[in-house]
């Protein structure tokens, strides 16, 4: 338990380190880990009933902050679930006590770079290759069996979280025996350049690729995981001007069915004219920061107090664990990917389906559907061989796990009750 004295200490030593981070982290330093606030598990007030906060020490690395329920009797069926950006585990709390009241253990971990998970690196300038998608695999390998599981029932992701399930289903079959992804489909893995022998010479076709077209639009634009590769996007979001709490606030609501003007459809192509057609959360104006972004859409006082899946209570949640980390560890994964590192690994599944059980899920108000074009339909087509169902939940934008609780606990057990 950290006391008073230790707990001002501590907040003393941000306030002089100021916006300085280099010198927050030499404060830190000097000051043992016992007395860090928010080091230790989640205290009780923030759980649901029947929901533990725990460490998981050793998996590849990491020290795994998971939060767990069903874990009173031994021999249940295994859920994994995965979250997105900019989430935690406790994203999964409104879904987590039904599916352990089915007979389930349920493990939520913070993901590498998110939370209480520590080991890795919230520099901007460090190595991104423990960022990389497979070694995350080897992070989901590494917590399962931590807890004595050779194998589980279902890997379930959500935004970032839902390419992750599906390359833990890709790689490892034998573990993860059915998969359901949720808010972002997985259009399958890369390819490798094929029946090339009788051409001599491979011509570079080279010119203006769509980030140089967004740019170039009447209106000038830019794709939002662009921004998330600049140096400065996690403190534009980390020291907002409109404060941490409100920037979180107004980037749920922007992706939420709680936005009215969130009404995606297919669109016809990846093209920059195409892309803009999206919302501002998706295709950012050129020069605005994403804290400028949402700001534009923070909802008025009637709305946040008729909001019923994220309470001010919940939202402290996340404030005070991203004000704690900053996000640049969440962002450090999209640097990853736009890097190109662990591609070539990746590689190596090139062509390989997943032939388990899997369903996706998302809000029939989530952009996240149709943001890649034709990843949807390559999903269900190609890349899943036992797709067993497809669901966009009414009344769900991007966060549909905590704005529609019920029913997608109702779709998940219906889809694993399939398995049996």
């Amino acid at each position: 338990m950290i006391d008073d004295n230790s707990r001002r200490q501590f907040l003393q030593a941000l306030a002089i380190a100021g916006p300085s981070m280099l010198m927050a982290k030499k404060l830190m330093a000097q000051i043992p880990d016992t007395l860090i606030p928010g080091i230790g598990p989640y205290s009780d007030e923030w759980l649901p009933v029947g929901m533990r906060s725990r460490f998981v020490d050793n998996v590849n690395g990491l020290r795994v902050h998971v939060l767990e329920t069903g874990y009173e009797t031994p021999n249940r069926r295994v859920l994994l679930l995965l979250h997105g950006f900019p989430e935690l585990a406790y994203s999964w709390r409104k879904v987590m006590v039904p599916l352990a009241e089915a007979g389930y253990h349920v493990l939520a971990p913070d993901l590498r770079g998110y939370g209480r998970t520590t080991g890795w690196s919230s520099d901007y300038d460090t190595d991104l290759t423990p960022f990389r998608m497979l070694n995350k695999v080897r992070d989901a390998i590494g917590l399962i069996s931590a807890f004595g599981y050779r194998y589980i029932d279902a890997v379930i992701g959500h935004d970032f979280g839902s390419p992750l399930a599906a390359w833990c289903a890709v790689t490892r079959p034998d573990i993860f025996r059915s998969v359901v992804m949720m808010s972002a489909p997985f259009g399958g893995t890369p390819s490798i350049p094929f029946d090339t022998i009788s051409n001599s010479t491979l011509e570079s076709i080279s010119g203006p690729s769509i980030y140089d077209d967004l740019a170039n639009l009447p209106r000038p634009r830019k794709h939002y995981q662009r921004y998330y590769n600049t140096r400065g996007a996690n403190e534009s979001m980390w020291h907002a001007e409109q404060g941490l709490s409100n920037f979180i606030r107004a980037y749920y609501h922007h992706k939420s069915a709680d936005w009215k003007d969130n009404r995606p459809y297919r669109l016809a192509a990846r093209t920059a004219v195409e892309w803009a057609k999206m919302p501002t959360y998706y295709i950012m104006d050129l020069n605005d920061s994403m804290a400028e972004t949402v700001a534009r859409v923070m909802p008025t006082t009637s709305e946040i107090n008729a909001n019923t899946w994220l309470t001010e209570a919940e939202l402290e949640v996340y404030s005070a664990e991203y004000g704690r980390t900053s996000f640049q560890g969440g962002l450090n994964s999209y640097r990853m990917g736009a890097s190109g590192i662990g591609n070539a690994e990746m590689q190596l599944y090139a062509g390989k389906t997943i032939d388990q059980p899997s369903m996706f899920i998302s809000g029939a108000s989530d952009w996240g559907t149709y943001q890649n074009p034709g990843s949807f339909e390559r999903m269900q087509e190609r890349t899943c061989t036992d797709m067993r169902s497809v669901h966009l939940v009414e009344g769900a934008g991007h966060w549909v796990q905590q704005e529609q609780a019920s029913e997608t606990s109702r779709l998940l057990l219906a889809f694993l009750d399939s398995l049996a």
